[in-house]
């Protein structure tokens, strides 16, 4: 059940248990990414030491027609990532030599790669620590084959049409404020001329923010805008994302401020400085 408008930082969005899906996205949602006449199937990066879950997460996402590569440690799936990218990662977040945090780290020096976190603990300190580190979302052991394969469709659609139309449904273009700029078609987002590099839901939470300068977005809202209306998250991941934002901005210019909180109401984009 979703908040009411103007939930505080303490309400949360209560999920259904991981093996009870609300609705299947399956039937609808795109397996291939089309390049010319052909179909190419889209390539997942799979990253745990446990062999028992390489081997039927790999079976069940093949079936549904992605292309995996598993990989058993971090450093193994590090080297082979950057020879050769994928579409997704999902990292097992404890693993021996590097664990899922590390590899998240070092990968996200180089490169916006969509990330997925499996967790096995029930506090959420990992979850939240992945997700201020720039992973896009997160899944708890023991979890449903077809949750994850629902979030990796998911996270699919809002890398590769998230940014094709407006709130209001007309094609969406460049979006310009102040020294903002925005391209959803390209995926490149500016500020004062510099690039700053964003993950796919850090760049839909500013795209939702700055699409409408000034109006407040509560958390439920940003949810909707950054994960889509049928998936379910912790209202405090959208706090984890902002702070990532707001860290990466001002590491172009330390004197960022456009963000604002609105205590006990959500977040708003002040399009000019105070």
């Amino acid at each position: 059940m979703k908040n009411s408008p103007g939930a505080g930082a303490g309400g949360r969005r209560h999920a259904p248990y991981i093996f009870a899906i609300k609705r299947r996205m399956s039937e609808t949602a795109p397996r291939f990414c089309m390049t010319g006449d052909e179909q190419v199937a889209h390539s997942i990066a799979l990253v745990d030491d446990d062999r028992n879950i390489l081997a039927s997460v790999s079976i069940a996402l093949e079936a549904e027609g992605f292309s995996v590569r598993t990989f058993s440690d971090g450093a193994e799936a590090l080297r082979a990532l950057a020879a050769q990218p994928a579409d997704i990662a999902v990292l097992d977040i404890k693993m021996p030599r590097m664990d899922g945090m590390e590899l998240l780290q070092r990968l996200r020096k180089t490169s916006a790669i969509p990330v997925i976190f499996l967790t096995s603990k029930d506090d959420e300190v990992d979850e939240l620590l992945g997700l201020r580190m720039g992973a896009d979302d997160y899944i708890k052991k023991p979890f449903s084959q077809k949750l994850l394969i629902e979030r990796i469709r998911a996270l699919i659609r809002r890398s590769e049409h998230g940014g094709e139309t407006d709130e209001d449904g007309s094609a969406a273009g460049a979006i310009t404020r102040g020294e903002l700029t925005l391209d959803p078609a390209r995926h490149i987002c500016t500020w004062k001329g510099l690039k700053v590099d964003l993950t796919v839901t850090e760049f839909l939470i500013l795209k939702s923010l700055a699409q409408r300068p000034g109006h407040v977005k509560n958390r439920d809202q940003l949810i909707d805008a950054a994960y889509g209306e049928h998936i379910y998250v912790d209202d405090r991941t959208i706090d984890s994302h902002i702070k990532r934002l707001r860290k990466k901005f001002r590491e172009v210019d330390n004197q960022f401020s456009h963000i604002e909180t609105l205590y006990g109401v959500g977040y708003r984009y002040r399009d000019e400085a105070p």
